[in-house]
């Protein structure tokens, strides 16, 4: 694989370090600008909906941009952004600093994607944009507990200067590896990409995205009390299964893509199938210790699976115009399939059966996922068997 694609995994760890290290600062920050917890817990979702705005938006305004260009120029952005999370003296402030560092989000895995594919040969493409996301996943298992135990030991500022450092390091390594694009990019025109985008295959793709994502934060947001409560478990002792959930995240990731690379449809409708399968699991099988820690690893390992295969089916679908803005735009459905997870499982929790049952409850969101791709499949089909109407005419 090029030395170009762990350039970009550079950046993808920063990206991840900063978007989920704040959970773990929730009570340091919320301490030290005088805000209840819940307002702190805002900043999560003020990231979430700057993801979802940012994408479309640099993608469109950075179209007629080479894309090593849009990378270097988004990082640079990222660097900002941490820097002022690091200096802001108000909770507002604070906010406003992490909107900003979202906006990048999107467009870098978007385009990321683009160009991560066009670095490999087509049976390869999603492997290579496994590798990018490997940096998304190592970020969860070493840069989120070491940028919590470093905010913890020197206040959460430190590890908003920390985050800026990997990002000038990324930045670098992205300038250094990341190849030029000699081409003259083609004029932007908006207007076609979004018609590109708004093709059904593409809309299915996403609604594929949000439904599978949604399942694995509708648990995983909800994994310490169902470790604690169901499983038995003590506090303590979270942390170090989680590892175990951060090791099925790298292996699922990586396994995702090459099976992608084989079959690509297969690889989706699979990979929703095992997440569905191992949530069902989890259901009857958290109150065992040992095999709650194997599910736990099991979930990362499903959960990610989907991610090479799902980016590679958005793309799949919008080729050409709008390919850009297509992978963008899915990167932000992962995000809305998180607050739409974490939003059902709340419901479940709090009006519904309870936690015992959220296990079942996400099953059903890779299941709805599941007829959803297969429905893109088929429209898909019957689009590629209709008579050409021009030449219908003719004869």
């Amino acid at each position: 694989m090029p030395l170009a694609l762990y350039a970009l995994a550079a950046g993808a760890f920063g990206i991840g370090v900063t978007e989920f290290v704040i959970m773990g600062l929730l009570l340091e920050v919320s301490r030290d600008l005088g805000v209840s917890l819940a307002a702190a817990g805002l900043l999560i979702s003020g990231y979430a909906l700057g993801v979802v705005v940012g994408a479309p938006v640099l993608t469109i305004l950075t179209a007629s941009w080479n894309r090593k260009q849009v990378l270097v120029g988004l990082m640079v952005i990222f660097i900002a952004g941490n820097a002022a999370c690091a200096l802001a003296p108000t909770y507002g402030l604070l906010m406003a600093a992490r909107v900003l560092t979202a906006l990048t989000h999107g467009t870098y895995f978007g385009v990321g994607s683009v160009l991560a594919g066009g670095l490999v040969g087509r049976d390869r493409q999603a492997s290579a944009i496994a590798i990018m996301f490997t940096g998304l996943t190592l970020a969860n298992i070493l840069g989120v507990p070491a940028g919590t135990w470093l905010g913890q030991q020197f206040g959460w500022r430190a590890t908003f200067w920390a985050v800026t450092a990997v990002g000038v390091a990324a930045l670098a390594i992205l300038v250094l590896l990341v190849p030029a694009d000699r081409s003259k990019p083609a004029p932007s025109n908006w207007k076609s990409d979004l018609k590109a985008v708004s093709r059904a295959p593409v809309v299915l793709g996403f609604a594929t995205t949000v439904l599978g994502f949604a399942g694995v934060f509708a648990l995983f947001t909800y994994i310490a009390p169902l470790l604690t409560e169901i499983g038995g478990f003590a506090d303590g002792a979270v942390s170090p299964i989680l590892l175990v959930f951060g090791g099925g995240l790298v292996a699922g990731n990586l396994l995702g893509g090459r099976l992608a690379d084989r079959r690509l449809k297969a690889a989706v409708i699979g990979s929703m199938a095992a997440l569905a399968a191992v949530l069902v699991a989890m259901a009857v099988g958290m109150e065992n210790r040992i095999a709650a820690v194997a599910l736990t690893g099991l979930l990362g390992a499903a959960g990610f699976a989907t991610v090479p295969p799902l980016q590679a089916f958005v793309l799949s679908k919008a080729t050409g115009a709008g390919e850009s803005l297509a992978s963008s735009l899915n990167i932000a459905a992962f995000n809305l399939g998180n607050a739409l997870g974490a939003w059902a499982g709340g419901i479940v929790i709090s009006d519904g059966p309870g936690l015992a049952a959220l296990p079942l409850a996400a099953a059903a969101f890779p299941a709805l996922a599941i007829v959803v791709a297969l429905a893109a499949m088929a429209f898909e089909r019957r689009r590629a068997a209709a008579p050409d109407p021009i030449q219908s005419t003719a004869c």
